[in-house]
């Protein structure tokens, strides 16, 4: 069955998410799912994180737009993953979000 580009670069996220063993969701799409919720949702060091995926820098539609934007005001963080430098940034941003967070003190 072939992937389309899309699928793959979900594919990809899926395997670098795994290889740092974060916890993930992909939401149901269509008919049984929310409208806007982005692709992917992590937690990450505890913080929410949502990561909607493109191909070939396509945009996020007006609807995806706002509801990153909910998740981010709401103190959660969202990527754009649409190729290997956008999702190196993802990878790059979790890795530093692990380090900051042993460095931080635990109550």
């Amino acid at each position: 069955m072939a992937t389309t580009p899309e699928g793959r670069v979900k594919n990809r996220l899926k395997a670098m998410l795994k290889k740092h063993n974060v916890w993930f969701y992909m939401p149901q799409a269509g008919a049984f799912g929310r409208a806007g919720i982005p692709d992917f949702v992590l937690i990450v060091e505890g913080r929410f994180v949502g990561v909607e995926c493109k191909a070939g820098r396509k945009n996020p539609t007006a609807l995806q737009i706002a509801t990153m934007k909910q998740i981010d005001d709401a103190g959660g963080k969202c990527f754009l993953v649409y190729d290997y430098d956008t999702q190196d940034e993802l990878e790059r941003w979790i890795l530093n979000a692990r380090n900051t967070k042993g460095a931080r003190s635990r109550t």
